[in-house]
């Protein structure tokens, strides 16, 4: 895990959202394509020939002060090449990066009589996040898949929360561990988020076989095993035409 820190006067103007899984689009520039720093992102495509588009990557919040002017995001290297990786490898202080505005969709409600908060190391930004963000008397459990404990990290939070790391390195798995999670009685709410075939599974497990109330699901695939993340938002959007 990476963590990258942005700051800057515009950053000092950020409000800071209701929302504990608040996400941004960084904009990664191809190598040699200096770009505009007034680029907008919704005209990028009209204004750019095709060559010098950039990426775009959403990652989760981790942390915003806007009193120190400061934007802190966890990235998680999947350890495979690409570009993402190589620009984050040449990436100095004072660089510049262009970002889009911060947004969000996920937080725990009153409604609910415990959380359950499951993902892989992508989804752990947001899970510590929420964590972070409960107040007393609060009930939670989490449910983490990392690689091994090496990538284990501390969770501070004033909730009542039980945390289970799954590591696959002794062929854990999240699937298998949330399905063998005992369910307190009462409203659950969950915030469930990692691998989109994990996920897959997840959805049809917690709103068939537990009866989740679906509302009270945040459930989706942010990265795809084998697919890169054009790749996976192609497959997604075209899910969803169907």
């Amino acid at each position: 895990m990476t963590r990258m820190v942005v700051t800057g006067p515009a950053i000092a103007h950020v409000t800071p959202g209701p929302f504990t899984d608040t996400y941004v689009r960084l904009v990664i520039p191809r190598p040699g394509v200096t770009l505009p720093e007034n680029l907008d992102l919704r005209r990028m495509h009209a204004e750019l020939p095709r060559s010098a588009w950039p990426r775009i990557r959403t990652y989760t919040v981790r942390s915003l002060d806007p009193a120190a002017a400061e934007l802190a995001i966890d990235i998680y290297d999947h350890g495979r090449a690409g570009l993402t990786r190589s620009w984050l490898s040449g990436l100095r202080i004072g660089d510049p990066v262009l970002m889009g505005d911060l947004r969000g969709l996920y937080r725990p409600g009153p409604e609910a009589d415990w959380h359950l908060l499951a993902g892989d190391a992508v989804a752990l930004p947001a899970i510590a996040v929420t964590l972070a963000a409960m107040t007393p008397g609060t009930r939670a459990k989490a449910v983490i898949e990392v690689a091994d404990a090496a990538d284990e990290q501390p969770l501070p939070t004033a909730a009542d929360c039980a945390v289970r790391w799954v590591h696959r390195s002794r062929g854990e798995s999240l699937v298998e561990a949330v399905r063998a999670l005992p369910f307190d009685p009462g409203v659950v709410q969950a915030f469930v988020h990692g691998e989109g075939g994990a996920m897959r599974e997840l959805r049809r497990f917690l709103l068939r076989e537990r009866g989740m109330r679906k509302e009270l699901l945040s459930i989706s695939g942010y990265w795809r095993r084998g697919l890169t993340d054009e790749q996976w938002r192609r497959a997604k959007a075209m899910s969803a035409e169907r």
